[in-house]
């Protein structure tokens, strides 16, 4: 059984590749040059290929549906707010952090966030998971 609590925490880490922006483009048929064409990135205020927002955002799905809260989880939003570019061979961790408990309803209000590497904030945003009533208090 688990117990959440407020300011409970959890965190993934995956480094981006070649492989993985390839398939993102081909599952979200986004070919945008930018994370696509060496060439045409080259050429961009990012000087080089960038990875999908998305895909990094997707980062979040992995935490929380894996983690915290885990497993039968539902996402019920999701903000996000992009701050800087992931880059091919960029390490993103992403992290959530249990800000709110409506007990009633079974939801939580989770704090997430992305960093690449360095610790530079790459994304983040507020997360709301309804958590399922079996096997866990909350």
């Amino acid at each position: 059984m688990t117990d959440f609590y407020v300011g409970q925490t959890a965190s993934f880490s995956r480094t981006v590749t070649e492989t993985d922006i390839v398939m993102f483009a081909g599952l979200s048929g986004d070919y945008n040059p930018v994370h696509m064409d060496n060439q045409y990135a080259a050429g961009t205020r990012f000087e080089g290929r960038i990875a999908h927002g998305m895909l990094t955002a997707a980062f979040f799905s992995r935490l929380l549906g894996m983690e915290l809260p885990g497993k039968g989880a539902i996402y019920l939003e999701q903000s996000l707010k992009f701050k800087k570019p992931v880059f091919i061979g960029d390490t993103v961790t992403a992290t959530a952090k249990i800000v709110d408990i409506d007990h009633d309803r079974g939801i939580l209000t989770l704090q997430t966030a992305c960093c690449n590497q360095d610790d530079v904030i790459v994304l983040h945003g507020e997360a709301r998971m309804m958590v399922p009533r079996e096997g866990a208090k909350i």
